[in-house]
């Protein structure tokens, strides 16, 4: 590597709360099935903008049901859409693929 070779910096990643990333954050909670964290981009990285519309609600197709998420998941989203692979839905309590989701109100799959 040379001295005008441009710096390559991954975006920092956080838990919701800001706090650090830890390495049991995928335990799932039996009874919400939800995880015990979730990771975000960090605020400063969210700051920088973002490549798609700040969206709060999705639907999961097979169940038709809507599920809400907060701030810094969406915006999450929408300052890099592919950053999650799967995510959450409220009335099934499981975690699937994106392609199971749209946006609400559109046909536009989540991480598109």
């Amino acid at each position: 590597m040379t001295d005008d070779a441009p710096e390559f910096t991954c975006p920092k990643k956080t838990m919701i709360d800001g706090s650090p990333v830890t390495p049991d954050h995928r335990e799932i909670d039996p009874v919400t099935g939800m995880q015990k964290g979730y990771v975000v981009l960090s605020e400063e990285e969210r700051a920088k903008g973002f490549v798609r519309p700040v969206r709060t609600n999705y639907v999961h197709l097979p169940c038709g049901k809507e599920t809400f998420m907060g701030r810094a998941l969406a915006e999450t989203y929408a300052r890099d859409p592919k950053f999650y692979s799967g995510t959450f839905c409220v009335h099934c309590k499981a975690h699937f693929d994106l392609a199971e989701f749209v946006w609400s109100g559109t046909e536009e799959t989540l991480g598109s």
